[in-house]
């Protein structure tokens, strides 16, 4: 028997949706798992918001606790992604110290950052349809999601189907160039 203290250490691919909410990012994710080659773990930032307890957060700690839950979610997929494990995050960088995070945890390299993009009347239609956000949430986010202006691969949900982003994701990957987003992005500090 093979002991694990002899599995060769490897970093594991981040694939890296970022979109506003309802963009379809959660959607894609899916269907990437179905299609990608390898085995890869979806790891969205709602999941995080989730797995907290029922109990009450006063409105007065409430930043506190959302900024330490995406700190300590950013870290969880370093981890993931250190121990050799393919990661496919699903996040919203509505806050430039998200993306600052990341490129502090992240192996740049091994990062594929993917744009997920839908116009604002298409989102406000999804919102409405889905009844569990805020109104106005995602066209609130679109301006700051976006605003580092770099990415490896984009994609429009309004435009083609989940399906059809995943396989334009993953026909993207074994050609990836260098630098990578992350790489220019951290590069330019």
């Amino acid at each position: 028997m093979e002991h694990l203290d002899s599995v060769p250490p490897r970093q594991g691919l981040v694939i890296f949706l970022n979109g506003t909410s309802s963009s379809g990012k959660s959607s894609i994710a899916a269907e990437l798992l179905r299609v990608l080659d390898e085995p890869y773990f979806h790891l969205p930032v709602d999941a995080f918001h989730a797995m907290r307890s029922s109990a009450p957060v006063p409105p007065e700690e409430l930043g506190t606790v959302l900024h330490r839950t995406w700190q300590g979610f950013h870290r969880a997929v370093a981890g993931m992604a250190a121990a050799g494990n393919n990661v496919v995050v699903d996040h919203v960088l509505s806050a430039g110290w998200r993306l600052r995070d990341c490129l502090s945890l992240f192996v740049p390299q091994d990062v594929v950052l993917v744009g997920v993009h839908c116009p604002p009347e298409e989102l406000e239609r999804r919102e409405r349809e889905r009844g569990d956000r805020p109104a106005g949430l995602a066209a609130r986010q679109l301006e700051q999601v976006h605003s580092h202006g770099v990415y490896d691969i984009e994609c429009d949900t309004s435009r083609a189907t989940p399906l059809e982003c995943a396989l334009h994701i993953r026909d993207f990957l074994p050609g990836r160039p260098t630098p990578t987003a992350f790489e220019r992005l951290r590069a330019a500090g």
